[in-house]
């Protein structure tokens, strides 16, 4: 977890509102438990354990957000259905039990550190700005933001730097907040570890066999244009240079066009052997990094394109070339397939340079899909084999939105 105060706060603020959650699912529960000394707690059960799964998928969705994925856990589906008695079920879901545990800590116990992380920083604005108004307030109610009573000016200064005080107390307190407030779900939202066990070697099974697969693709667009573009101009080359041998010893001036045609053959099987060399690492990559090689995308592209980006020096090299392989592949089918009159590409570096975000929109026709051949599945293969993340929205009619999400992380 990041330690910057002011994320620290944003973090803490949301945490604030799940915990509010939580608190209202815990009456909810408190509720069924009152209701079963009536003989009907058994039916509110199932609404009861959806209002909490309802709860704790957010706070996972908040907890993934900041960089710490959080996999719903569940075996079985958001709500029991009745008995043939009419009775509820209680779920037999191991997640569900973690999941009242969760509400018990993140409802009290996150919500205190939330609030506590909150009024840090306002009691250091208030204190500090005391001598400004001390004055305007009744006697009796001038004091620093503990109570302390203070009626003379040494005393107002005095509050002052005690603000600066709250200051250092919340840039140190509030990290360690933030943590201490976010454990509880990532100790108990989750799988259980055996679980998380299994799914990540299934994921990282299913990334492999797609890094191959990506792997294998690119050798064979390597070996088609080595054998269908340079290997065959060279060979083109070798012919000419051979007739043009056999025209300088029957006639040395009508060697010079058969020369002239052979230099020109072997230009271009030059010029074709550098096109595979960029496809395999751009070399605009290392002379200008991420931001400008997806600029002269752009400026190549057959649609007017956009591109905005943030500081992206430190992303590593073979996440760039991966990204930049994406933004190609996005903007050559958004040229051939999407009919649109304009792009935008935006890429930024989030969570604190842990995740690198790629978002190309069009204004196109929509309907993009990855089983269509248009080498959507060829980015999601390369992106998954870095541990990222692929996302497409292409209604019919359009726009077409293309998110990828890259690990960057040293």
């Amino acid at each position: 977890m990041n330690r910057h105060p002011f994320e620290a706060l944003e973090r803490l603020a949301g945490g604030v509102g799940t915990a509010l959650l939580a608190a209202c699912a815990l009456l909810a529960w408190l509720g069924v438990g009152v209701a079963c000394l009536a003989g009907v707690g058994l039916l509110l059960a199932p609404k009861a354990r959806a209002l909490t799964r309802a709860v704790a998928e957010r706070e996972r969705a908040r907890l993934s957000g900041w960089g710490t994925p959080v996999v719903t856990p569940y075996l079985s589906a958001p709500a029991d259905r009745a008995r043939p008695d009419g009775k509820g079920t209680l779920s037999a879901d191991p997640a569900d039990r973690r999941d009242l545990g969760w509400l018990a800590c993140h409802g009290t116990l996150g919500l205190a550190a939330g609030l506590v992380g909150m009024l840090l920083p306002f009691g250091a604005v208030r204190d500090i700005t005391f001598p400004l108004w001390w004055e305007l307030l009744p006697v009796g109610e001038r004091g620093s933001a503990l109570g302390f009573p203070v009626s003379t000016w040494p005393g107002a200064l005095a509050v002052s730097l005690m603000g600066v005080g709250w200051v250092l107390i919340a840039m140190v307190a509030g990290p360690l907040l933030a943590r201490l407030q976010a454990w509880p779900g990532v100790l108990l939202l989750g799988p259980h570890p055996s679980v998380d066990l299994s799914e990540r070697v299934a994921r990282l099974t299913a990334t492999r066999a797609g890094a191959l697969r990506a792997h294998a693709a690119e050798l064979r667009r390597i070996e088609r244009s080595l054998h269908d573009g340079a290997q065959n101009r060279l060979v083109g080359v070798v012919v000419m240079v051979a007739a043009a041998r056999r025209a300088m010893e029957r006639d040395p001036a009508a060697a010079r066009p058969a020369m002239e045609r052979a230099q020109a053959a072997a230009e271009q099987a030059l010029a074709e052997l550098r096109g595979v060399v960029r496809g395999i690492l751009p070399p605009i990559l290392e002379d200008r990094g991420l931001s400008g090689a997806l600029s002269a995308l752009a400026a190549d592209c057959a649609v007017p394109c956009r591109v905005t980006s943030g500081d992206l020096r430190n992303v590593p090299i073979s996440v760039a070339a991966t990204a930049y392989f994406a933004v190609a592949e996005a903007l050559t089918n958004v040229s051939r397939h999407s009919g649109a009159s304009s792009a935008q590409v935006e890429v930024e570096v989030r969570q604190s340079g842990r995740t690198l975000r790629i978002l190309v929109t069009d204004d196109g026709k929509g309907g993009a899909a990855e089983d269509a051949g248009t080498g959507l599945a060829g980015i999601r293969d390369r992106v998954e084999a870095h541990d990222g993340t692929v996302s497409l929205a292409s209604p019919a009619g359009g726009p077409t939105t293309l998110e990828v999400e890259l690990p960057c992380a040293a």
